[in-house]
């Protein structure tokens, strides 16, 4: 048969160069008009087949009726039929060079069928209507060092569940919209983080093993349902980051593992091409079609659903071992730059290298961020000790600043954190419940206080007491318990301030605005510091004890003589009205090597913060 010619001389040239950008448009199932004839075409790349049949229910999944057409010299099979509908599934038949047939579900689909089912789903997005054009334009012109960045992250399929006699079953992408927005709204959180959304076949991958990078999971819906549910979180004023896995892909037989019988997305050599960690299978970044799968994929996200960022799981790390994937990432982040200016490209965390969020003009890899793992998991091994034994760890706090290096940081209290036997950040705290609750005050308020934008999982912000699974609901119903809501209306006011206050969310440069008062009192486990305002606006100093021992009055060094207002303590939260004995002066005395001295009453497990 006749070459279509709907896939261009020019596509093709693009694509062998790994630079046509929009390739999703090509490859993969599309309505369209040829000619006069209206109908869905179909193309993939096996550039090792020798031949390949689409297949379905159409068809009674006969190879011999639907054979598609090779486009010479590209590795490329297309077809263009009108016998086949909107809704159909299908997979490709392919004949490897050995004459197996082996069945494939569509690398560039859009939708596909709900687990167990493995098959692509045809699906036009034209039909999805968006209403956010404000929201856009705004992110387009927003300098994201400057504004507060503050992230839910969200594993939708056990954030919330519908249960009766019967079962349980998942809140759908519609419901999550209301629901989700409703919550981040109220706690004052800027974005969500959402685990789980390309397409995969098992549930407890939590998203982390894709088969399909182009299609929305098909467990909550489908795709204009999930672009329902961006839609409406922007127009909320709530910005939307997708974690996303471009490192390694699994080897389930439908998916992108030996596509035509041999390597085609992966490595050939078995050295490079297997992550014996995962037992899955590594992208091959030297190869021009693989890398203009992903990044045509990750632009597909933020152009085709308006997703505001991408994070990439270790992504830097991986670039650290493999200098092909360090270019990747540099063509990936510039070309997200270029076309989309505003939306956030955040990396795991890489202790080698100190150029993950340098520009890639400047030799860096161009991201925006990259999260601070190494500085978290230091300060939740400190928050592990009994609050006796701190005094003998008391330096391992201080890297939450010192991790940061050159980069632009993300803090986060993630997924990782609280899974796989780790326990909930309720069950890391030490003594009874009340200890624990006023342990995680003062934890989160620390973690607020320090240099970079900030993320927490969901239930940590009302002490989720068990181990997050992602087959059960978050326990909402400890959020009628006193104690889990005094931490959780904490978090609400510390979220608050961190949005309100130039000097807590401007990271113009790494450590901005920060400075040690005192990092050195280890004997009574407490810490203090000040934010400072870029240009102008106010300036909060944080006094934190560690301990459950009180101080009637504990001095701290302070910068200038004014006025010292305690805008936030443990008891009371946010402190909207403070009382005469809320503002204090400062003494002319030398402390902690500051000119002036400020005497304050600290409690146990005692929070302190001023505006001066």
């Amino acid at each position: 048969m006749k070459a279509t010619g709907f896939l261009s001389e020019m596509d093709r040239y693009l694509f062998g160069h790994g630079t046509h950008y929009e390739i999703y448009k090509k490859l993969g199932s599309h309505s369209v008009k040829i000619g006069k004839k209206s109908g869905i075409y179909f193309a993939v790349w096996a550039p090792n087949a020798k031949a390949v049949s689409l297949v379905g229910n159409f068809n009674n999944w006969d190879i011999s009726k639907h054979r598609m057409t090779p486009i010479p010299e590209c590795g490329i099979f297309e077809i263009f039929t009108n016998d086949i509908e909107i809704g159909e599934i299908y997979k490709y038949a392919i004949r490897t060079a050995d004459d197996r047939i082996i069945y494939k579900a569509d690398p560039y689909a859009n939708f596909s069928e709900c687990r167990p089912g493995t098959a692509s789903v045809v699906t036009d997005l034209s039909k999805i209507k968006w209403t956010d054009k404000k929201w856009l334009e705004k992110r387009s012109q927003k300098d994201s060092l400057e504004a507060p960045v503050a992230i839910y992250e969200v594993h939708p399929g056990s954030w919330k569940k519908h249960r009766d006699e019967h079962g349980s079953w998942y809140f759908t992408y519609r419901e999550l919209a209301s629901e989700l927005t409703e919550y981040v709204k109220e706690m004052g959180y800027t974005h969500i983080e959402l685990m789980g959304i390309p397409e995969h076949p098992l549930d407890a991958s939590w998203g982390y093993q894709v088969t399909g990078y182009y299609a929305p999971t098909s467990r909550y819906g489908t795709p204009e349902d999930f672009a329902y549910m961006v839609n409406y979180l922007h127009n909320n004023g709530i910005g939307v980051i997708l974690n996303w896995v471009p490192g390694h892909f699994p080897k389930d037989a439908h998916g992108l593992a030996g596509f035509d019988g041999k390597p085609v997305y992966e490595y050939a050599d078995p050295a490079k091409g297997e992550n014996s960690k995962w037992g899955t299978k590594v992208f091959d970044f030297g190869r021009n079609q693989v890398c203009n799968f992903l990044i045509a994929n990750a632009l597909f996200w933020v152009e085709q659903f308006h997703i505001d960022g991408l994070h990439m799981d270790s992504g830097s790390s991986f670039a650290d071992s493999n200098q092909q994937a360090a270019e990747f990432f540099k063509h990936l982040n510039s070309m997200m730059h270029k076309r989309n200016p505003g939306v956030l490209m955040i990396t795991g965390d890489s202790a080698s290298r100190s150029d993950v969020t340098a520009v890639v003009e400047n030799g860096g890899l161009g991201f925006d961020f990259k999260w601070n793992t190494k500085g978290v998991n230091d300060f939740l091994e400190y928050m592990k000790y009994d609050p006796y034994f701190r005094q003998f760890n008391h330096s391992s706090m201080i890297s939450c600043v010192t991790d940061t290096d050159q980069n632009h940081i993300i803090l986060p209290v993630s997924h990782d954190d609280v899974a796989h036997q780790k326990g909930s950040m309720y069950q890391k705290m030490p003594g009874d419940k009340k200890s624990r609750i006023a342990n995680l005050k003062v934890a989160y308020t620390y973690l607020m206080g320090q240099p970079g934008k900030k993320l927490l999982f969901m239930g940590q912000d009302f002490a989720q007491d068990s181990e997050w699974d992602e087959e059960r609901q978050l326990d909402w119903y400890l959020q009628y318990d006193p104690q889990h809501r005094q931490l959780h209306l904490l978090v609400h006011d510390l979220l608050s301030i961190y949005k309100k206050y130039s000097c807590m969310h401007t990271d113009s440069r790494p450590h901005s605005g920060f400075e040690w008062i005192n990092s050195t009192d280890n004997k009574r486990s407490i810490f203090s510091f000040v934010r400072t305002a870029p240009k102008s606006g106010s300036n909060l100093l944080f006094v934190l004890n560690f301990t459950p021992v009180a101080y009637p009055e504990y001095a701290v060094g302070v910068p200038k003589k004014c006025k010292y207002t305690l805008i936030l303590d443990e008891s009371r939260g946010l402190i909207s009205k403070p009382e005469s004995a809320d503002i204090l002066t400062p003494v002319k005395e030398i402390c902690d090597g500051k000119s002036y001295r400020l005497a304050y009453a600290l409690p146990a497990y005692g929070i302190a913060v001023f505006k001066y």
